[in-house]
């Protein structure tokens, strides 16, 4: 693991004795653990009501900020923990995604907007899947 915050979550995950692997892996019971992966993020999500109901009902900017980056912050411990849980090298992943993102860029190095300003592909995009597939193949050659 190549961050602190990825080694604190695998030892939070040991900790409660949830899955950790170092390779991907696909669990038992897949479809079981995606479904309460969903169900979790979804009470989450749904958090973003409460945030909701608190600006609408005058909270301050500070406590709106602190409910939202605490609500992120779960997100992302969550997610982080449960990539841990299929041997997913997030952090590689989350690079070759935003490599991806960046390569949307026109060949001027600028968005691309449609006239409704929905941002559009440029003509140097690729795919993430192709790399994040090579990259797994590889993370199971080199720790499975």
């Amino acid at each position: 693991m190549n961050s602190n915050f990825a080694r604190r979550i695998a030892a939070m995950n040991a900790m409660y004795k949830l899955p950790a692997h170092d390779c991907p892996v696909l669990p038992e019971d897949t479809v079981g653990r995606l479904t309460g992966f969903k169900a979790t993020l979804m009470d989450e999500v749904h958090e973003i009501d409460d945030i909701v109901a608190l600006a609408k009902n005058g909270a301050t900017p500070v406590d709106i900020l602190v409910a939202m980056a605490d609500l992120l912050g779960d997100i992302i411990v969550y997610c982080r923990s449960e990539a841990l849980k299929y041997g997913l090298p997030l952090e590689d992943v989350l690079d070759i995604i935003m490599d991806s993102n960046e390569s949307k860029l026109g060949a001027d190095g600028k968005p691309i907007y449609d006239a409704n300003g929905k941002f559009l592909k440029g003509p140097g995009y690729w795919k993430p899947e192709p790399k994040i597939r090579d990259l797994l193949l590889q993370a199971a050659r080199r720790s499975c």
